[in-house]
């Protein structure tokens, strides 16, 4: 099953603004990396072969422009044979950032992308173009609302997730 899936959002912000959420997505405190998703934490800076991931989403860095574009290829979940990537386009009236996974979903990975990853994916990049948002304007003017679905999704994930002792 061949997946085209893309998100984007108008910014009222030069190229350079948005380039830097680009470069920064992989920081600790990356302006663009929305609060409640796991982090996007990469073995090295960002950079072509960097390596790591986010939660069970695992890929390594294939193209980097710094300021424009940064293009990842998974390793994992099983069943993911593709890319995603940041990348931006500028306007007359701002500055487009976009996100597009492309990919074919084969095995496992048709069902876990159908049921589980996609309805997630959906609702965290709609985050990150919030965080964008307000990171270039101080405000979102219409701010994403999960799903019924994706709450669910979450719930269950969470209810599954090991225990960590306290020290």
């Amino acid at each position: 099953m061949h997946v085209l899936n893309t998100h984007e959002r108008m910014l009222p912000a030069d190229e350079n603004e948005v380039g830097r959420l680009i470069d920064s997505v992989a920081t600790p405190n990356a302006p663009l990396w929305p609060r409640g998703w796991p982090k996007l934490r990469l073995d090295r800076d960002l950079g072509v072969g960097a390596t790591g991931g986010h939660g069970p989403i695992r890929y390594s860095v294939v193209e980097y422009e710094p300021g424009r574009r940064v293009r990842f290829r998974f390793s994992a979940p099983k069943g993911f044979d593709g890319t995603h990537a940041f990348e931006l386009e500028p306007h007359d009236s701002g500055t487009v950032l976009r996100h597009v996974i492309e990919m074919d979903a084969v095995g496992p990975g048709r069902l876990s992308w159908t049921l589980v990853f996609r309805p997630l994916h959906d609702a965290m990049l709609e985050d990150v173009m919030d965080c964008a948002e307000r990171a270039v304007t101080g405000a979102v003017l219409a701010p994403n609302r999960w799903s019924l679905a994706v709450r669910a999704i979450r719930r269950v994930l969470r209810s599954r997730a090991p225990r960590r002792k306290a020290a």
